[in-house]
């Protein structure tokens, strides 16, 4: 079964060559990083709550422990515990150490 990114299922138009990555900038979720693949994501497209500057209610969001509690209501986030059941990541693992 395929898993949609976040940018796929909210439309939001901000990830590389998206409709509204010059006025509003590429989301940080849609660019690699370290979260590539929680939730089996296309870099951090099925774990955006956890990721400081993406989009939600038509604004940019400032950092996880500022979003989060309004991130809990989002259907996205909702429909990615449904979609990985036992599997679903919620909170951020610690970050990959660099090599």
């Amino acid at each position: 079964m395929k898993r949609d990114n976040c940018w796929e299922v909210k439309k939001c138009g901000r990830q590389p060559g998206g409709s509204n990555a010059k006025e509003l900038g590429v989301c940080p979720a849609a660019l690699p990083n370290e979260y590539d693949g929680v939730n089996k994501g296309n870099h951090g497209g099925r774990f955006c709550w956890a990721i400081a500057g993406t989009l939600c209610g038509g604004k940019v969001q400032g950092t996880y422990a500022g979003k989060f509690i309004c991130c809990l209501n989002c259907e996205f986030l909702k429909q990615v515990n449904e979609d990985e059941g036992r599997n679903f990541i919620l909170n951020p693992p610690k970050a990959k150490e660099k090599s």
